[in-house]
């Protein structure tokens, strides 16, 4: 099953995607995720989304805009650029996301010129009661 999530973020905002359940035993996997700015036809715009399984992440993210492809916490990291000019790139558009399965929230981070729009796809699946554990014990773990 595919659940999906849209909406919009402000430059040093962050959102959560609340996923958890009392039992843990539904797990996620992002199979889409699409990024584009509030007003595509601004000459100058620039913008970097970043998804998180853990809120310190997202808010350093929104704070800073770096990526940081070490940080375990970080599964999907999106950036738009659109410019004129001569010498600048009429438009670039990278989107990286992990194939990670976790079952609890994860946080959004929004570094831009101006407001992001999003669009998520999560692929919904059973998990058992080790898969479970698992999930919940990495994702404590990244807390810290």
């Amino acid at each position: 099953m595919i659940k999906s999530y849209r909406g919009r973020l402000s430059n040093n905002e962050t959102q959560i995607i609340n996923l958890h359940t009392n039992n843990g035993k539904t797990g996620y996997r992002i199979v889409k995720f699409q990024t584009m700015p509030k007003s595509p036809e601004n000459q100058n715009e620039e913008g970097t989304l970043q998804i998180f399984t853990v809120e310190a992440g997202a808010t350093a993210a929104a704070a800073n805009g770096e990526v940081n492809f070490n940080d375990v916490t970080l599964i999907a990291a999106s950036f738009y650029s659109s410019a004129t000019g001569a010498t600048a790139s009429p438009e670039d558009y990278t989107v990286i996301f992990d194939n990670t399965v976790f079952n609890q929230d994860i946080f959004m981070g929004c570094k831009s010129q101006g407001e992001m729009n999003y669009y998520i796809e999560l692929e919904q699946m059973d998990l058992t009661e080790d898969q479970a554990l698992v999930a919940i014990v990495k994702n404590l773990r990244n807390k810290q």
